[in-house]
């Protein structure tokens, strides 16, 4: 938080001081509900009726039953509605102000009241309706006729069920299904059903909206509706995801994102508006990060903050108001919504309607910090408590704080504090908290390091009747030769020409703002480059170059990260929708968290599943997008150097075992002929998975084994590792996740996909005619059990010991080893005079077959060399057993660790493996070393 923001004018300053000097300490008397004119006037008038609520909180249950016995009274059903309104509010401001009930009892209680109140006048127009037209009909999925149905929507507060005591409700209308009526009992007066709703709304309105000598239910809003109030009061379910479609503007997915079916309650018990969910759904959410409605929401709040401003005109005290003026409700709830719409497409579980229920999950997403998450919680309660106090003293629907002396210490003495004074700091400590956050989010695009260069921050771009073209050409002076060249080229490509013209200035202003930084030296110039090409590719995904514009903390650590390789380009360019993680502000500070990753994806798929939207495509996407994020955050801290090469396999092999894990989960509880409720079988991995030695993009060598005495067993875990792997390998719109390799399952490829562990242990162990080879061996000594039941975990790591430790002969096993490792340097020759890191003497593959002979040979005899702990740790403990000359194991494992940096290094710039020899010379020397002194003898044999 940067900015600060005086929370009223001078004017309305005056206005509170000239009433709060001094300030007398408030005490119990000055609490009591009968300071409001409201709950005069309600004791007054209908001290009768006042009895017909039960005591207690209001909840729909009591209001029921307070209805039933104003009818008894003789009122007509509307009546009856306003009087209880009038119990309702006058037992809250008790409740509120003497007892202190927490702010949901009083939402909840409004809310319900709102509820029952549209679920009475539906019923009551739809008994007049019905008898005048008949039924609205429409034809069901069979071809059979059924009941079109009215679906009453509650918005903004009412839909999060929030509401406050003196609101209006804003309503939308939506019908199933065009058709018409069935006729009335002499089969006359058939209409359209648009019409019989177009009806049903105004008699909707009568029953609650209208205003008689016991005031209205409730005010009632149709603004929101589709096309305003120049469109139809009730639109069919097509009309409505047509208008979405071709009209839907970017502030009406603020206003659908709180979006409920509140009317009638049948409907809401038998959940038959579901298909309005599969509607509104894909409106509110993108399926993409989506950075593009910072400028709608800027425009409608600067609307809101206008219109107010015009309100207060000649009235200083009205621009003092709790909810729209500087730092109030309003502010909190466009921080909340702003960050649910933008990443509520990709996660579902921040799609939630309850501001402070929101707050929470976007601190539990990591999207907003504990402290600031609680800090606006408070706010927003204290700012909601004191809205209610406002609306309690007359029952209006304002916001305004009052002006007169006795309402101030009203309001302070019901919020339980000391006086006035008090009142008003921590009134100004809120909201001044809050439009500092507010401003942080969505205070416009910041100058970003521009150093006052023309039209960096977007200020000047497009200005004095000038394009976006033409600024565009007006830029390349201030460009590097190269990279003037690349967005010269723009300035005619028909893909940005054919672009918005909003879109276009935001292309400018990333190009202005990179252009600053390269006269600064804060990036490079082959960064510049590396960004055009990655953006060329992407111009038809606006969101991005709105994602780099309103946050230049990621672009300009987008372009560190391109300037330091060639992969993460690639890697972007596969996967656009990771560079949201660069805004990440714990990005570069954590490590993956296995436990927190699976439990995230599974709030994610609870989140889709309440919804009906846990389709297999869907989780696919999931699980995809889940990693793609995880690898480049590893990406991210590898490239900035602050992880070791080491950290990054780890990282990797780590993240590899959570998809296997949640893929196994989520595969077996969708398999159609499972037998138990969980699998009883294991992954082993082998290789670089096995050794935690996992890279950017490396495939899986993993085996499947089940135990399970079943009589289909065999055929129910063979679909189950075929869902897995499908699962796992299928390209979808995301992408896939791994290339599965199984050829190391007892006799290759040649065999069962999934084969029981007792075959699987005969297989290693030698026993019966058909038995593992030595390399299969060899590869063991890699292998781990990644998961499975912890019965097996200990019975694989039996038979790995078993297996490693079995008693061998040094010429033989030395012979075998060599001659494999002659076959694998014959599949990769080294041409000319360059060495290859892996494959070359003395590289990486002589370390990593030394290594196998030593655990093969010697574990034996030698325990510490049973564990899989990596190539390096095995050289110094095989140096400690006395098995390696001294220095030895220590200079051999300095090499390989270098050796694999090298290779790591041009593999992430997408440059050759084969060096200058001298370059390695002292490690290549170390290696040579080792090689001869544990194979040399066999090496010599064999040659």
């Amino acid at each position: 938080m940067t900015a600060t923001h005086s929370t009223g004018s001078a004017a309305e300053d005056s206005v509170l001081s000239s009433n709060v000097n001094p300030c007398p300490p408030l005490g119990e008397a000055d609490r009591q509900a009968d300071r409001s004119r409201f709950v005069q006037r309600v004791r007054r008038r209908y001290q009768a009726e006042l009895a017909c609520l039960p005591p207690g909180e209001p909840v729909l249950a009591s209001m029921q039953a307070g209805l039933d016995r104003l009818r008894e009274r003789g009122l007509a059903m509307p009546a009856a509605l306003r009087v209880l309104r009038q119990l309702v509010l006058e037992r809250l401001v008790v409740l509120d102000c003497e007892q202190g009930v927490p702010l949901a009892v009083v939402t909840r209680a409004v809310t319900e009241l709102a509820e029952l109140a549209l679920d009475v006048a539906c019923a009551l127009a739809f008994a007049d309706l019905d008898e005048l037209h008949g039924a609205p009909q429409r034809l069901d999925s069979k071809g059979q006729m059924q009941r079109a149905q009215l679906w009453v929507i509650g918005m903004g507060k009412l839909g999060a069920r929030e509401l406050n005591v003196s609101s209006d409700i804003d309503l939308i209308y939506v019908y199933d299904q065009d058709g018409d009526t069935a006729g009335n009992a002499q089969g006359r007066n058939r209409i359209s059903n648009h019409e019989y709703f177009g009806k049903a709304v105004k008699h909707i309105y009568g029953t609650v909206g209208e205003t008689t000598e016991h005031g209205n239910v409730f005010r009632v809003d149709l603004a929101l509706r589709p096309n305003g109030n120049s469109g139809p009061s009730a639109v069919s379910l097509g009309a409505l995801e047509e208008y979405f479609l071709v009209q839907g503007r970017e502030w009406e997915r603020f206003a659908w994102l709180k979006s409920r079916v509140i009317a009638p309650a049948a409907c809401v018990k038998d959940r038959s508006a579901g298909a309005l969910r599969g509607t509104v759904l894909p409106f509110v959410f993108r399926r993409y990060l989506d950075y593009g409605v910072f400028e709608a929401l800027r425009t409608l709040h600067r609307q809101i903050r206008d219109h107010a401003a015009k309100r207060a005109a000649g009235n200083p005290g009205r621009s003092n108001d709790v909810k729209l003026s500087r730092g109030g409700i309003r502010e909190i709830e466009f921080t909340v919504q702003l960050l649910q719409v933008v990443r509520g497409g990709q996660f579902p579980e921040l799609r939630t309607r309850p501001t402070l229920d929101a707050l929470q999950r976007l601190c539990k997403a990591g999207l907003m910090p504990q402290a600031t998450a609680t800090a606006l919680a408070q706010a927003y309660e204290f700012l909601r408590r004191v809205e209610h106090r406002i609306q309690y003293l007359d029952d209006q629907q304002t916001h305004v704080m009052p002006t007169q002396d006795d309402d101030l210490a009203w309001l302070a003495a019901t919020l339980g504090l000391p006086d006035v004074c008090a009142f008003l700091h921590t009134l100004d400590m809120h909201r001044e908290l809050v439009a500092q956050e507010f401003d942080t989010l969505l205070g416009g695009p910041t100058n970003g390091g521009c150093n006052g260069k023309k039209g960096c921050n977007g200020k000047s771009a497009g200005a004095n009747g000038r394009n976006a073209v033409d600024d565009l050409q007006g830029a390349l002076e201030q460009l590097p030769a190269a990279f003037a060249a690349k967005v010269a080229q723009w300035c005619e490509d028909p893909r940005v020409l054919a672009l918005r013209e909003d879109t276009r200035l935001r292309l400018v202003r990333l190009v202005q703002r990179t252009g600053a930084w390269l006269d600064t030296g804060r990036v490079s110039e082959e960064a510049a480059l590396r960004m055009a090409d990655w953006l060329e590719k992407l111009l038809r995904r606006e969101s991005y170059l709105a994602l780099l514009q309103e946050r230049p903390s990621v672009h300009e650590r987008l372009l560190r990260l391109l300037g330091a390789a060639r992969w993460p380009a690639r890697y972007l360019l596969q996967h656009p929708g990771v560079i949201d993680e660069l805004a990440s502000q714990q990005l570069l500070t954590d490590r993956f968290d296995a436990a927190q990753f699976e439990a995230e994806l599974e709030a994610r798929r609870a989140a889709l599943q309440s919804t009906g939207e846990d389709d297999e495509e869907t989780l696919l996407n999931l699980l995809r997008r889940a990693h793609h994020a995880e690898v480049f955050r590893t990406l991210a801290r590898d490239v900035e150097k602050v992880l070791t090469v080491e950290q990054v396999a780890d990282d990797l092999s780590a993240l590899a075992d959570s998809v296997l894990r949640t893929t196994a989960r989520w595969c077996w509880a969708r398999l159609k002929n499972r037998h138990r409720d969980e699998p009883c079988f294991a992954i082993i991995g082998y290789g670089k998975l096995g050794g935690k030695e996992l890279g950017y993009g490396s495939d899986l060598d993993i085996v499947f084994v089940y135990e399970d005495e079943h009589e289909n067993a065999p055929e129910v875990y063979a679909a189950f590792v075929r869902k897995m792997i499908n699962w796992l390998t299928v390209k979808t719109g995301e992408g896939d996740l791994f290339e599965i390799d199984t050829a190391l399952r007892p006799n290759g490829n040649s065999g069962l996909l999934v084969t029981s562990f007792t075959a699987y242990t005969n297989y290693q162990q030698q026993r019966g005619s058909n038995t593992a080879w030595t390399w299969e061996h060899q590869a063991m000594t890699r292998a781990r059990f990644v998961l499975g039941g912890i019965s097996l975990a200990g019975r694989f790591d039996a038979v790995r010991d078993a297996v490693i430790t079995a008693p061998r002969d040094a010429d033989s096993l030395a012979a075998e080893i060599v001659t494999m490792r002659g076959k694998v340097r014959a599949a990769h020759p080294v041409r000319g005079t360059a060495f290859d890191v892996k494959h070359s003497p003395g590289g990486m593959v002589d370390v990593e077959f030394a290594v196998q002979y030593l655990v093969l040979l010697h574990s034996r005899t030698h325990p510490e060399l049973r564990a899989n702990t990596g190539n390096i740790n095995l050289l110094r403990r095989a140096e400690t057993a006395g098995l390696l000359a001294p220095g030895m194991g220590e200079a051999a494992a300095k090499a390989y660790r270098e050796l694999r940096q090298i290779q790591h290094r041009a593999r992430l710039d997408e440059s050759p493996t084969q060096i200058d020899a001298a370059l390695v010379a002292d490690s290549a020397r170390a290696v040579l070393a080792l090689w001869q002194h544990v194979l040399g003898h066999a090496t010599a044999s064999t040659a």
